[in-house]
């Protein structure tokens, strides 16, 4: 019987809990009330701040509730462009404008995207790291379906009536530039998560890993596993469908990575 892998450790938490100590927040979009499913809302960037442990940047924007005499502060992902001062406009008749939100079914084919909700009202939840975007690619008015490719390069069929912020998200070309240095890495990770640095299978010894031992530094069987192996052993390919490298046109997607 080997030691606890690494991966079976994650699952408890403990020390490989996230890093969420001076996080600013969820971003977000507005709640979808009657004002932005029937009119429009006009909110003002307040301030565009930095999040530990988020490659974008966030801009905090103060709308006026339609309901109450208070004002209401919303964190959004803060897209290409944008600035403090800014008017964005959040409903189903906002104008087509960076930074603006509005339904997928308001927008014209070819619009780019970002902070795209999955599920109608969920507040938003793709296209969401720095420089991140989805293209719309078709409308179907008669199903109220609209056709979204992802960052991914898969396309996804969401429902018309879901929100999405015009533009791009801010913070692109962040991977550009080279790490250089450990130190780098290491402050990196140090506001997200325990993660780094990742010692590799083949490096430990066999009881402390699957791959671990033997005279090279080799795996010595199949690097692919099944979906339900065993937690312990379950490490490199899990149930991957194809493996190599990828050749000729974008057909299959590659294997999971651990």
């Amino acid at each position: 019987m080997g030691r606890v892998i690494r991966s079976q450790r994650k699952g408890a938490g403990s020390i490989f809990r996230a890093h969420t100590k001076h996080r600013k927040g969820p971003a977000r979009l507005r709640v979808n009330d009657y004002a932005e499913r029937r009119g429009y809302l006009k909110g003002i960037v307040k301030e565009i701040i930095h999040d530990p442990g988020r490659g974008a940047p966030l801009a905090r924007v103060v709308f006026r509730d339609p309901y109450r005499y208070k004002l209401r502060k919303e964190l959004f992902l803060a897209t290409e462009g944008m600035y403090t001062g800014q008017f964005v406009y959040c409903g189903k008749r906002a104008a087509l404008a960076v930074g603006n939100c509005l339904p997928l079914g308001s927008m014209p084919e070819g619009t780019v995207v970002c902070s795209v909700e999955e599920k109608t009202g969920d507040r938003g939840k793709l296209a969401k790291a720095s420089g991140n975007y989805a293209t719309i690619v078709s409308q179907n008015p008669d199903a109220k379906k609209t056709r979204v490719r992802l960052p991914s390069g898969s396309k996804k069929v969401l429902s018309a009536s879901n929100r999405a912020v015009v533009g791009v998200v801010a913070g692109g070309g962040r991977i550009d530039k080279p790490m250089m240095k450990a130190g780098r890495a290491y402050h990196k990770y140090k506001v997200k998560r325990n993660c780094w640095p990742k010692v590799r299978g083949v490096a430990m010894n066999p009881v402390e890993h699957p791959h671990g031992g033997g005279n090279h530094q080799h795996i010595g069987k199949p690097s692919t596993v099944k979906r339900n192996t065993p937690a312990g052993r379950k490490v490199g390919l899990i149930a991957a469908r194809r493996t190599g490298r990828l050749r000729g046109g974008k057909k299959g997607g590659a294997g999971e990575k651990d």
